[in-house]
């Protein structure tokens, strides 16, 4: 007598909840594919970045190849296939933002925090990045920290906008449960 071959879902890397949210997305949408963009997002949220890993998981889920699934992903700025810090800073220099003083700001950025282009704090807090568009136009020039932008930025601006995002983490530290 043979054994009985289980037909179920491998195990996932992802937290039960977002497996969950994950199944709950593919049956949403008519097409699964649909649902790429969102899952996506959702994974890098927890992951931190899309791995090798992540982007075969979400590959398998929706029935199509880890190339599509990298095809896509390459094309939108706020993904990542690489670790960044706790609080990712993009600043934008498209030419909105580069007339407006975007560079400085950059600079600035890059100077304070003590890191070159795409690099990451030695403490894992920060990394920054230089971006096309973050779809900010009128109130260049424009930053996006993880979903939080800003805008109308000078370079004097800067050290108090890290220092916002590091006595967050003090908060955090003082208290688990505040809310971020």
């Amino acid at each position: 007598m043979s054994p009985k071959k289980s037909k179920s879902a491998p195990a996932s890397i992802f937290s039960p909840e977002l497996a969950a949210r994950f199944d709950a997305l593919v049956e949403k949408y008519p097409v699964k594919r649909s649902a790429l963009i969102p899952m996506l997002l959702y994974a890098q949220d927890e992951a931190g970045y899309l791995s090798d890993a992540v982007v075969a998981e979400v590959a398998r889920r929706i029935g199509i190849t880890p190339l599509e699934v990298r095809n896509v992903a390459t094309y939108y700025s706020m993904l990542r296939f690489k670790p960044v810090g706790q609080f990712n800073i993009q600043v934008c220099t498209n030419i909105s933002c580069m007339l407006r003083g975007a560079y400085e700001v950059y600079e600035r950025f890059r100077e304070e925090l003590g890191v070159g282009p795409d690099g990451v704090t030695a403490d894992g807090l920060f990394s920054l990045e230089e971006v096309e568009c973050i779809g900010a136009c009128s109130w260049a020039p424009a930053i996006q920290v993880n979903y939080d932008f800003h805008d109308e930025l000078k370079p004097d601006l800067v050290p108090g906008i890290i220092g916002a995002y590091r006595q967050r983490v003090e908060d955090r530290a003082q208290d688990p449960n505040k809310d971020a």
